[in-house]
């Protein structure tokens, strides 16, 4: 059992554990699955945390809203319109961004309470989502796994199976800034991404359907530059969908000279610096790289497919690695 980190209005009480390894130390939430911090060092061996995280539960249940550090479901994103259709029956859901779903609805992933079973050198968590959960069909049994590896990277490997035809996407919403959270904008971090496109979006933040070029726009960051501001858009990854995490992106702060590398089975990375951060952070203290499919797939057919159907079993699997130069 980890440590109490805090107990909920209901009473029910929030642990908090652990992981170190390889110089790197991670802690995680059971409430939303939190990521709250992750430590590591710089090129001159000073050890800062990188994550954006809340010194306490009630700042988190304070300020849902920037879903800090949160395992993020059942949908990460955006689903037009608070509905999607489906084998021919249409599911609505609560619209929590203007006339939009965002990240599972008014209580996902983020605000459950996950039971959790140490693994070794890492946490395996785990949670029932009922048939209906947000207006999702189907009963979900997922799990992600949180393993620190002998280089000191963060892998977080995802599960689920469903008794029903359902949709499902999953991501960690952790927001870095290599320099140290709080220490100010990361607006001048360094950001590659292997990306030769990106889907452009409409006044909601929903996709139009195009997978457009990114040569010649401010989303083109197939070479490192500074990522800069006013992102909230995902990029199409070069690999699309593969088995294994392939490495899609580079985020460098060449004041500390920490190094931040994202590998993916995912075929989308959700670039967002964070424009509306409250409570502890303000705009621009973090960046947001959202490892998932599509924002809207379950409505764009032509979108790689979120779709989960009985007997098969959704897989997904997420690296940070941290190295320094």
């Amino acid at each position: 059992m980890g440590e109490l980190f805090g107990t909920l209005s209901d009473r029910t009480p929030v642990h908090r554990w652990t992981l170190e390894r390889a110089g790197v130390r991670v802690r995680v939430l059971s409430y939303g699955g939190i990521v709250q911090s992750v430590e590591t060092p710089d090129r001159d061996g000073r050890t800062a945390d990188v994550v954006l995280g809340c010194a306490d539960l009630e700042t988190y249940v304070a300020n849902p809203g920037p879903y800090y550090g949160a395992l993020v479901g059942r949908y990460a994103n955006r689903i037009a319109g608070g509905s999607f259709e489906l084998d021919g029956r249409t599911y609505p859901l609560a619209r929590t961004n203007g006339p939009n779903s965002l990240h599972g609805g008014e209580r996902g992933f983020d605000k459950h309470v996950w039971d959790v079973t140490p693994v070794e050198h890492g946490l395996r968590l785990s949670r029932v989502s009922p048939d209906g959960e947000e207006g999702f069909p189907g009963r979900l049994e997922v799990s992600a796994t949180y393993v620190l590896d002998a280089s000191g990277a963060l892998r977080i490997s995802y599960e689920a199976v469903t008794d029903a035809p359902t949709v499902l996407t999953l991501t960690n919403h952790s927001y870095w800034n290599l320099g140290g959270a709080g220490t100010g904008s990361a607006a001048g971090h360094e950001l590659r991404i292997a990306a030769g496109r990106y889907t452009p979006v409409d006044a909601d933040l929903i996709p139009t359907g195009e997978l457009a070029d990114v040569t010649d726009t401010r989303f083109d960051f197939r070479e490192a530059r500074k990522v800069g501001s006013g992102y909230d858009h995902n990029l199409v990854l070069d690999k699309g969908v593969t088995r294994t995490a392939e490495e899609v992106a580079e985020l460098h702060d060449p004041a500390s000279g920490r190094v931040l590398t994202v590998a993916t089975t995912e075929p989308g990375l959700q670039l967002y610096t964070g424009e509306h951060l409250t409570g502890p952070f303000g705009p621009n203290d973090g960046v947001a790289l959202e490892t998932q499919h599509f924002p809207d797939s379950p409505n764009r057919p032509e979108f790689p497919s979120t779709v989960l159907r009985p007997g098969e079993v959704y897989r997904s699997e997420t690296v940070y690695g941290f190295s320094v130069r």
